[in-house]
């Protein structure tokens, strides 16, 4: 089976930070697969732009060296590789200063009717900057879109705030907040699964369905973006965006269009259904960890505070949440959310476990009857699992067993597909937000999450220790087995 290339119209990409880390590992790769595919016209361009000084050239060797990095040798055509080179130039400018300024504009103003997006892979003190420049030297166009990325300020006052700053040059139509999650086929495919077919819509809600989980979990620790991560966290750096989106396609109402504003609606009405979270109830509801030095990645780890060289440090590398979506029809329906560094996997799911059966007919030593689940793999391995009770073959009467009825994307589609940057990216160039986040969206999910940060805060206590290589503190296997539920590590073999 193979999917359908849609070309994109031509473009000019200005890419702000980009000599950066993630211009290097994602975005350029991503553009480079999209051409080699045919879905970009020979004429567009890719413009960096970075405080550092190089030439066109320069940039060219280095993006080559990223490319060989970061793309797997059988996608390396050296035809395409120099074509893909050719698109590139470099404008070496700085956003506090008009140093290069005019040779960008300049640059741009050679077709002044292309689209254009800009995407601001800067740290987000350079934002409300970049805007601004991009306003005073009228670079922003009706074709003209930004896209920002995470983090959308660190509570509900800075990201109205960096809202505001851009919305003094673009439109709300033009601005693209990204969240590479929302590209990923295994989170598309929950909207496949539950608005294109009609076996599963009429058990998604509290009658059928006992509970959700929700999984994002890392081997790596901090490494380099300990400065930034040390200010911000788990809960804001996980949580806020990426967990709270995913629950979000889990218990959305189904949206009267697949048009962005529709979907984005409907994800907006479930975050103001969140109920709060707050000093009056966070000690039941939450637990927050920090891990220790441990065996991680098939070695021995230091511990978070030795990395980051503070070892009094208070900040969570760990969180783990029960949610309940206050409406009709996830009332009563605990959302199980949980997210960390140096655990026991690399893996994202959304694990939905229905009721259990309301009797069984069969006598005891068939085996255990366990609960239907819905497992969808986000990474590694995408893919969708639904695990039931099956008969053993054979004679000797009935014994029951629990197994998957397992699609994975890469024994299903033999041809590679394309990442979340990819698709994303080429969504900001057709004006397609509805894989983005709205202003609303951001403000709303910052107005549930800056309550538990309060109140973490106020009680003064230090993140429960856990050993990097487990799943996290003891606290967290307690928050859901006193509701007689437990973390559903079996499915992430």
């Amino acid at each position: 089976m193979t999917y359908r290339v849609i070309p994109v119209e031509p473009f000019d990409y200005v890419v702000f930070g980009g000599t950066g880390d993630l211009a290097r590992r994602k975005l350029l790769p991503a553009l480079y697969h999209r051409m080699l595919d045919g879905q970009l016209p020979p004429e567009g361009r890719i413009i960096a732009a970075s405080r550092r000084q190089m030439s066109d050239a320069e940039y060219r060797a280095m993006t080559e060296t990223a490319l060989k990095e970061f793309v797997p040798q059988d996608a390396r055509e050296e035809e395409a590789l120099q074509a893909f080179l050719k698109m590139l130039s470099y404008r070496s400018l700085d956003a506090q200063k008009e140093e290069g300024w005019d040779a960008l504009c300049a640059e741009l103003d050679e077709d002044p009717d292309r689209v254009r997006a800009y995407y601001l892979a800067v740290a987000p003190t350079l934002v409300d900057e970049l805007c601004r420049r991009l306003a005073h030297h009228c670079l922003v166009t009706p074709k003209s879109r930004v896209v920002l990325e995470k983090p959308i300020g660190r509570d509900l006052a800075s990201a109205r705030k960096v809202n505001d700053a851009v919305a003094m040059a673009f439109e709300e139509s033009q601005i693209f907040r990204i969240d590479h999650y929302l590209g990923k086929e295994t989170v598309q495919n929950l909207m496949a699964l539950r608005f294109a077919n009609t076996l599963f819509e009429p058990l998604w809600n509290s009658a059928h369905i006992d509970h959700v989980q929700i999984t994002v979990a890392e081997t790596l620790g901090v490494g380099s973006r300990g400065s930034y991560y040390d200010t911000s966290g788990a809960l804001r750096d996980m949580v806020q965006n990426h967990i709270v989106q995913l629950l979000c396609l889990v218990a959305m109402e189904p949206p009267d269009s697949f048009d962005a504003n529709s979907v984005r609606d409907e994800k907006l009405k479930v975050i103001r259904a969140l109920k709060p979270i707050d000093e009056s109830n966070y000690d039941k509801l939450t637990v927050r960890g920090q891990y220790r030095a441990g065996a991680a990645d098939g070695g021995a780890v230091p511990g978070y505070g030795e990395e980051i060289g503070a070892a009094k440090s208070r900040t969570e590398t760990f969180v783990a949440l029960k949610a309940e979506v206050a409406n009709w029809r996830w009332a009563g329906v605990p959302f199980y959310l949980r997210t960390g560094k140096r655990l026991a996997e690399r893996v994202s799911e959304i694990v939905i476990t229905f009721r259990a059966i309301p009797h069984s007919i069969f006598p005891k030593d068939s085996g255990i009857i366990s609960q239907n689940r819905l497992v969808l793999r986000l990474q590694p391995d995408e893919g969708v699992r639904q695990w039931i009770m099956i008969k053993d073959p054979g004679p000797g009467g009935m014994r029951l067993n629990y197994v998957p009825l397992d699609m994975s994307f890469a024994e299903s589609f033999a041809e590679r597909y394309p990442d979340a940057y990819e698709r994303l990216l080429l969504d900001v160039i057709r004006g397609n937000q509805t894989l983005f986040m709205r202003r609303d969206e951001v403000e709303a999910a910052w107005a549930w999450i800056d309550p538990i940060r309060e109140a973490w805060d106020g009680d003064g206590a230090a993140p429960a220790p856990y050993t990097a290589g487990t799943w996290g503190p003891s606290a967290a296997i307690a928050l859901i087995e006193r509701d007689g539920r437990t973390w559903h590590e079996d499915a992430l073999s």
